[in-house]
């Protein structure tokens, strides 16, 4: 299975990430969506989860996630400090155990995994920080477990 990270769109969805994620199963949105039509947009690729995001108005939109693809747990939040999550958030990971966390909001790239749980933000798809290029995420999900790959847009 794969799927596509997307988070930090603002509004905005380069037209490269529908080519980027074609073939993907789902995708997941870290946050910070701007605009309906940009789910709207993903939608046409594959099935999306989102979440909404600190800049977010749409009260359509949760601030957390739990999904379940492919026999693993995906919880997604926009704002999440992976090496000292706050106390709401270690209770929330250790009641529902998910496999990976999906977030954003520091338009940085960042993957690692922490306590057997993988961490993964696939930086900004529209404003990207700290020298990072623009870019999305595929995770990679098979027997042999998860691999991220980011993509430069």
């Amino acid at each position: 299975m794969k799927i596509g990270i997307i988070s930090d769109t603002h509004g905005w969805l380069d037209p490269q990430v529908l080519t980027v994620f074609e073939g993907v199963d789902h995708i997941l949105h870290g946050g910070d969506i701007g605009s309906p039509g940009v789910l709207l947009e993903l939608e046409t690729v594959a099935p999306v989860t989102a979440v909404s995001g600190n800049t977010d108005c749409d009260s359509a939109w949760r601030n957390t996630e739990l999904v379940e693809l492919d026999n693993r747990k995906f919880f997604l939040q926009h704002i999440v400090e992976a090496r000292s999550p706050n106390i709401a958030l270690s209770k929330r990971l250790e009641r529902d155990r998910p496999d990976v966390v999906i977030f954003g909001h520091t338009h940085e790239p960042f993957a690692e995994t922490i306590g057997g749980v993988l961490f993964l933000n696939p930086g900004s798809a529209k404003s990207p920080r700290g020298g990072s290029p623009r870019s999305v995420a595929i995770l990679h999900c098979g027997p042999d477990g998860l691999r991220p790959e980011f993509i430069a847009l």
